[in-house]
């Protein structure tokens, strides 16, 4: 193995230059991704809980 620590070969370089920052901007994005959607569930399932009519779907279709 080398004795070339992984920051400074180029492939190191790479990682932590754009390959990492990717990653959390991806991680960013999908965090406010799940955000969004609880949102959208929990105002939906709000909505349904205000309706009056019966859910008339049969037990194995739930």
């Amino acid at each position: 193995m080398s004795d070339v620590p992984f920051y400074r070969t180029q492939m190191g370089h790479r990682f932590y230059e754009s390959t990492a920052p990717s990653l959390v901007r991806e991680l960013a994005r999908l965090n406010d991704n799940l955000e969004r959607l609880l949102k959208t569930v929990e105002h939906e399932s709000r909505a349904e809980g205000q309706r009056s009519e019966p859910d008339v779907r049969t037990e194995e279709h739930r």
